[in-house]
């Protein structure tokens, strides 16, 4: 599995290479932290692509989802985008015409300060890295945002966390958010969407090489991820899609019925997929960091310290944009629709049909190509 070392910091503006899609970190100072926590010297890692115009007007923030990082496109680079069908030359949000600005949550462990940095005593933070939630992180994007002379967002999208973030970037600084698309993510994390989470995080906590979040010394808790990876990626997929890809099939020559003792047993497909996804999630990111963000988007709620929801939601400017995905049984779209309802004017909901449920707001997008343009970046 791949460590995660601090990246190197960069001065100011000049935040490491230039170039579409190429990893540049900056540091942002301290960080105080909605809890009560602290960090005292936070780097953040960002990507961008296009030029910023002379009065820095057509700046997007595309924010990323819990496991994702900031390579939201390809560009220069040789690695493909996660939403590179919406994001690029010529694209919905066309980098010939607008500055794209992706940045690595804090937390995280593509390059910004996270549980595998070092902390100020030269040992990685590990069980000490403090709680974060969402309205954090986008205090800390609002301090790279400065750096890069951005003083207002042509507009902010993003799916899933990458959705609540939006939000909140459109709650905390309404002078500074003139657009915000919030895709298949709610206002709030519900009850069951906590369940799911805590059930992740307790398949890496009670891995024993866990302990307690101080592991890079040894070997890394690689079992209670994947367990987590597969529990989070049944609610990413529906069971529509999962039984018409699999169905009770085997595995090659494997045999899943007939063994005299369980463990004997073989695989269906449906296990095998989830294996698979398992081993790529632990092959790029740190067990910390998962439960750093993942309690970051359990801790979601549009009206904390805001009154009702309606209150939070209706004192809101930016124009909003509200899709979900129709077989979506993570973010339902009736919470989506609740969203927009409790938002100011008459705010459609958007839908992507699809049978891949929630993940098709990553490979479905391009559905929201016309919407999205007209609404958006059409003018």
């Amino acid at each position: 599995m791949t460590t995660y070392p601090p990246a190197p910091l960069y001065p100011g503006n000049d935040a490491g290479p230039s170039g579409d899609g190429l990893l540049r970190v900056a540091p942002i100072g301290p960080l105080f932290l909605e809890t009560g926590g602290e960090l005292p010297d936070v780097q953040l890692a960002f990507e961008t692509w296009g030029e910023l115009d002379r009065d820095a007007s057509n700046a997007v923030l595309v924010q990323h989802a819990l496991t994702g990082s900031s390579h939201v496109a390809r560009g220069a680079s040789e690695e493909e985008g996660w939403w590179d069908s919406l994001v690029g030359p010529g694209r919905t949000v066309d980098t010939d015409r607008f500055f794209v600005v992706s940045i690595n949550m804090v937390g995280g462990c593509y390059g910004s300060t996270g549980p595998a940095s070092l902390a100020p005593d030269g040992a990685p933070w590990g069980s000490r890295f403090p709680f974060v939630t969402i309205r954090d992180s986008v205090r800390a994007e609002a301090l790279l945002a400065d750096l890069l002379g951005i003083e207002r967002w042509h507009s902010v999208l993003g799916g899933s966390m990458g959705g609540a973030r939006a939000l909140e970037w459109a709650l905390m600084y309404p002078d500074r958010v003139e657009r915000c698309a919030v895709i298949a993510c709610t206002a709030a994390s519900s009850a069951e969407q906590i369940a799911f989470a805590q059930a992740q995080l307790q398949a890496i906590r009670l891995d024993p090489a866990y302990r307690g979040g101080d592991y890079y010394d040894g070997p890394l808790p690689e079992a209670g991820l994947g367990l987590a990876r597969r529990i989070a990626h049944i609610t990413y997929r529906s069971e529509r899609e999962l039984e018409a890809r699999f169905g009770r099939a085997e595995q090659d020559a494997e045999q899943p019925f007939g063994a005299v003792l369980p463990s004997h047993r073989g695989r269906y497909q449906v296990e095998s997929y989830l294996d698979h996804q398992a081993e790529k999630l632990v092959d790029r990111f740190d067990a910390n960091s998962y439960v750093i963000l993942t309690e970051a988007l359990m801790s979601h709620d549009a009206a904390r310290d805001r009154g009702s929801l309606d209150d939070a939601l209706g004192a809101a400017t930016s124009k909003f944009f509200i899709a979900a995905v129709d077989t979506d049984r993570l973010y339902f779209p009736v919470q989506s629709r609740r969203l927009a309802e409790g938002l100011p004017g008459n705010v459609p909901l958007h839908l992507i049909t699809s049978p891949v449920g929630h993940d098709a707001f990553l490979t479905q997008i391009h559905q929201l190509d016309d919407q999205l343009r007209t609404a958006f970046f059409s003018s």
